[in-house]
């Protein structure tokens, strides 16, 4: 069993920063893959960026590329999402997911899951 915590969100106004960080337990942290979902309400669970195992492959949703970054640090089995020039649309609950094998985009795919932190973005 793989624990997931997310800390960070909050609220912020538009053109604002916040960073996520993600903790997940385990020693194999190193083979995970991480992934950052969101889901706002009554819409949908959507991707917004992953990061393979060593970190040398990142993928990015469209409506985020350019003002996310999303990285990771094996050593403190921790991933972070740094989230820039935010707008009123990147209002959800984000959630921190892992899995192990490939990277992809499907939230369906990863098997644990944090509790989720609310990011707010006024206009």
């Amino acid at each position: 069993q793989v624990q997931v915590v997310e800390s960070g969100g909050g609220l912020v106004q538009a053109g604002g920063s916040l960073r996520l960080s993600c903790a997940a337990s385990g020693r194999t942290f190193s083979s995970y893959v991480m992934g950052w979902f969101r889901q706002a309400p009554g819409k949908e669970r959507e991707f917004v960026a992953a990061i393979s195992v060593s970190g040398g492959s990142i993928t990015y949703s469209d409506s985020v590329k350019g003002r996310f970054t999303i990285s990771r640090d094996n050593a403190k089995n921790t991933v972070n999402l740094q989230m820039n020039s935010l707008n009123p649309e990147d209002t959800a609950v984000y959630y921190c997911a892992v899995r192990q094998g490939t990277l992809v985009r499907t939230w369906t795919r990863y098997d644990y899951w944090g509790q989720g932190t609310q990011v707010t973005v006024s206009s």
